[in-house]
């Protein structure tokens, strides 16, 4: 009797600047790759044309609130038809660093209507089996930004705009099921065994595969 092939996983990663998405995105490739699972990771905006769109106008000037939402979700359909549900359906595992989580967060920010735009998100875009929102102080992640990065913060990394920010992560955090907050203000080991015990618990992984097992190492510290 054959064995059918594990089911596909979406994993969303999304939340407030400075909370080290990308350093956890990369660790949790190579340990998923390590249980024999095909990983690939993304990112929004993508770099298909109207992701690069998307930042270009950060440097010749902002579009206006419709024109910028509008590029957003043209990119995210192009995402999900060419890589996102192609991906998932063939049984791998697809980590996305922001999603429309971030588009509500962002052009909330710009004045649109969040509880909206969030409903029309949540019914045309795919649901991810978990998204982990990155959390942390604003303190911190204007610390961190400013450390990390060594150059002049963009409109979105003042204090005043993250806490708005924040604060609008935190609304959806509450009306999104899928939806885990991680406390990343700990060092990243922590988080990333804090990660590792919210996957293990929100997702449906048979408890005898190689991704469980590896996993489990990583949530009690073995990596």
């Amino acid at each position: 009797m054959s064995v059918s092939a594990p089911p596909g996983i979406f994993i969303v990663v999304d939340g407030i600047d400075g909370a080290g998405k990308s350093t956890q995105v990369d660790r949790f490739r190579e340990q998923f790759e390590l249980a024999g699972r095909e990983t690939i990771a993304s990112k929004e905006p993508t770099d298909g044309p109207w992701g690069r769109r998307i930042r270009d106008s950060a440097v010749t000037g902002r579009m206006s609130l419709e024109d910028e939402l509008s590029a957003f979700i043209e990119d995210r359909r192009e995402h999900v038809a060419g890589l996102i549900r192609p991906s998932v359906a063939a049984g791998k595992i697809v980590i996305v660093d922001r999603y429309f989580y971030s588009t509500v967060a962002y052009q909330g920010l710009r004045g649109a209507d969040t509880d909206e735009l969030l409903k029309k998100m949540r019914a045309e875009f795919p649901i991810p089996d978990v998204t982990l929102f990155f959390d942390l102080p604003v303190p911190v992640a204007l610390k961190r930004i400013s450390e990390n990065r060594g150059d002049t913060p963009n409109e979105f990394e003042h204090e005043a705009a993250l806490r708005q920010i924040r604060d609008l992560f935190d609304h959806m955090a509450n009306v999104c099921p899928e939806v885990e907050k991680i406390d990343c203000s700990s060092d990243p080991d922590e988080v990333t065994q804090a990660i590792a015990r919210t996957l293990l618990r929100r997702l449906s992984i048979d408890p005898a595969s190689p991704l469980a097992e590896r996993l489990g190492r990583v949530a009690s510290g073995a990596r």
